[in-house]
């Protein structure tokens, strides 16, 4: 199922891109806590989808993780910590890279991530029916060639 229909302007030319793109994530996101709190991972809130979010923390420095969420250091970390806490997450010195911290996934991470991979194509399979699978592959290649594009940088 497609996102519950809003009261949307009436032209396709009315509404800005940012909208477009913003609410669609933010439903995704917000299904993958919903279901993932389902399947037993209840711990995980919103705000984890920042450092959850593909490509995923596994292997990450946190100031990479930042830069990638759009947030300060300071907010990442405290999200990592919360991650650490409960499990998903175990944060290391680099070896031989002084100071530098990496940040990798314990089993329940990785089992969460996978989980995350599993609703994101239930999505895709259902926004594929709704839209028509050559509908649905052409909205892909476009967002494709946005993200790739000079302009995203």
């Amino acid at each position: 199922m497609l996102m519950p229909k809003r009261s949307l302007p009436l032209k396709t030319e009315d509404m800005l891109i940012g909208a477009l793109l913003r609410v669609p994530g933010q439903a995704i996101h917000r299904r993958i806590i919903n279901e993932l709190n389902a399947e037993g991972f209840a711990d995980l809130r919103l705000p984890h989808m920042a450092v959850l979010q593909y490509p995923g923390p596994d292997g990450a420095r946190p100031g990479n993780l930042a830069e990638r969420a759009g947030m300060s250091k300071q907010a990442m970390n405290q999200l990592l910590r919360s991650l650490e806490g409960l499990g998903y997450i175990v944060r290391s010195d680099a070896p031989d890279e002084g100071r530098a911290r990496f940040v990798r996934f314990t089993n329940r991470g990785h089992a969460a991530y996978a989980k995350i991979h599993d609703i994101l194509r239930d999505i895709e399979r259902e926004w594929s029916t709704e839209l028509g699978p050559k509908d649905f592959a052409q909205l892909k290649e476009l967002l494709c060639r946005v993200w790739e594009s000079p302009l995203t940088d």
